[in-house]
This record gives structure tokens, sequence and C-alpha cells, in this order.
């Protein structure tokens, strides 16, 4: 934990060589909007104008929560640890799109409620499962630093391999209640205004969901003032577990995805603990939960993707890479003004 506070801004001086490295290819100022902001903000993180993905990873956080009790889901607590083995034995939905994307899936058990037997999951867990928000804290505060501890471990590893971005993504069950419960104190909003049906609730499941919601807070009383606390109270193991990615990716100097609502909950606690990790930040997408553009602009980043995704696993994240690599090729070898004997493009006020 003693990394936060040493956590750096990353360099402004190779952000604006590699906007002098836009405005030098052969085409109107700005015009691949977000994209090219993307690039200028990588090569802040990375220390290059020279940017560069190739080496990229996909870090999928599972756990369980306590709160599916509460009927607030249409499935129990097992299919997590069935899709945390799908993950890690490469079947799932995100394995098909890091296979097209050229990227690795590392799956982490932070706390499933079971063992799950497969040689490429990476055993990290805190415990079997969170308690029951809606009677009491999720976690002990000493739980939530550990996986913030998970978390930031795993980013330092994937450094030590040569990651150049690494993805974010989430698998378990009950984990929007969580988010929902974390989002409204986070955002100052009511329950009901940032609850949504998950992963398919009917209209009964939801106002379980709202209530459940809505008796967590008003039980553990949470302040946002202390982030960590409050990641306790309300959390999730997987969420804490991100915080420590995005937290690990300031610190390291490596770009973190934000990948749907429980990842950019994850983010905007990861701000709140050291606002300095927003600077390391990428968001891929606006989640079609109720919450999704409203953490966005809370922590102050512009998603490049708006297609109302809500499957998690990182699937929406990973989606970012074809765009950022599209702008690549265009910023590393599209014609320049100078070499075309053309009279550059000027700024208009």
């Amino acid at each position: 934990m003693d990394r936060i506070a040493k956590i750096t801004p990353p360099d402004e001086n190779e952000k604006n060589a590699a906007k002098i490295h836009w405005d030098s290819v052969a085409k109107p100022l700005g015009s691949l909007g977000l994209l090219e902001t993307a690039i200028e903000k990588l090569a802040a993180i990375t220390g290059s104008e020279n940017v560069k993905i190739n080496k990229r990873a996909v870090v999928v956080m599972c756990a369980d929560n306590g709160v599916v009790c509460k009927g607030v889901t249409q499935t129990d607590s097992s299919v997590t640890a069935l899709c945390t083995k799908a993950i890690a034995e490469g079947t799932s939905n995100i394995n098909v799109l890091a296979d097209i994307y050229n990227a690795k899936v590392t799956a982490v058990d932070i706390g499933v409620d079971r063992d799950v037997k497969c040689k490429n999951l990476i055993d990290r867990k805190i415990a079997y499962g969170t308690k029951n928000i809606a009677v009491g804290a999720a976690m002990t505060i000493e739980q939530a630093e550990r996986a913030i501890t998970v978390g930031m471990g795993i980013v330092r590893d994937m450094k030590r391999e040569d990651a150049d971005i690494i993805v974010t993504g989430e698998m378990g069950i009950g984990n929007t209640t969580t988010s929902a419960a974390l989002a409204s104190v986070l955002l100052d909003m009511p329950p009901k205004s940032v609850t949504g049906r998950g992963a398919g609730l009917d209209s009964a499941g939801l106002k379980r969901k709202i209530a459940a919601v809505e008796r967590a807070i008003a039980t553990n009383r949470p302040d946002i003032d202390k982030p960590i606390e409050l990641l306790a109270k309300l959390g999730g193991f997987d969420i804490a577990g991100m915080t420590g990615l995005f937290l690990g990716g300031a610190y390291y100097h490596i770009p973190v995805v934000i990948d749907g609502v429980i990842s950019a909950v994850s983010a905007l606690i990861a701000c709140e603990i050291n606002p300095l990790a927003r600077e390391y930040m990428l968001a891929s997408h606006v989640s079609g939960e109720p919450s999704g553009k409203m953490l966005l602009e809370k922590i102050g980043v512009k998603p490049l993707i708006t297609a109302e995704m809500r499957l998690g696993e990182g699937t929406g994240g990973i989606m970012l890479l074809p765009l950022l690599d599209g702008a690549l090729a265009v910023y590393n070898s599209a014609h320049r003004f100078d070499d075309m004997g053309m009279e550059r493009y000027v700024e208009l006020k």
C-alpha cells in the first residue's frame, strides 16, 4: 500500500511530442478525435512518443458476493465458479475476443466461494466470497487492502513481462449489486437511479435489488471521504482487486483500460484513493447499466465506444484495442505533410 503515495504524474513532454507527431500527419488537425487523444495519453503514460501496444493483457478478477442470498440475481453463485474455470481454460467470451485481438487472458481467483480446479487459474483468494452487504460490511478493511495489493502485484508481474497495456475484467454473480451500492455513494445518487437489471432481472427482482442496495447503505453508513473503508463496507473482492489494477497501472506506468460499470466503479475508487490514477486510465465503452455514463464523467474520461454493452469479463475493454491499432497505423505509417511537399493545416481560432 505504500506504493500508492509514490505515484507520479505521466510525462507531459512525451504527450506534447505525440501531438506534434500527429500534427505532422497529412490530414486535418485532430480529425481522428478521441483516438488521437488516446495515443497522446499512451505516450505520456509510457514516457515515449513511440507508442506501442504489442503485448496486451486482460486480467479478470473473479469473486463471489454474499448479497446474492437476497435474491438480487437471476442465477446463484455456482455460476461464478463455472465461468471462472471457463475463462482460465480459455473457452469463455473474453477468450474468443482475446484470440482475435492478440491478447493474453489471466483469470484470478480473488474470492470465489469455492475452490476452482484449473492449473491456469491464478489463486489469490482473500476469502470464500464476501459477506452480505445488506446486513453488514462485505469485508474487513484489512481484506480490502490485501485485495488492492493483489491487483497492484499483478501489474508489477506484468510490468516484468513487458506488458504494454492491461484491460480490466471481472466475473462474479451479484457484482452489479455491490457496484450499484458503491456508485450510489460515489455519485451521491439514490440507489434507484444507479441500479440496473444486471445479467437479467424481472421487475420483482429489480425491486429486491434496489431494496438490498438501500439497506446496505443504511446499515453500513459509508463515508465517501474514506474510500478504502467504503470499499470494505459495500464492495467485492473483484472490485477491490481491479482498484489495485488501476493503482498499479499508475505506479508502474502501464495504461489500464476501464471495461464496464463494475470496472468503472473500481476506477473511481482508485481515483478517490489517489487522484493521479485517472491519468493512467483509458475508457473503452460506456456501459448499458444506469450509472455507466455518470461514473466515467465523474472520473473525467471519455469512452470511445457507445454500444450499450454489459457483458463483463473485459469484453468491452478489449474492443478498444483494434481501434487503437487503427489509430497507431495512421500515427506511424500514414504520409506526412513534409514528405508530400504539402502545406500543413493550421489550427483555426
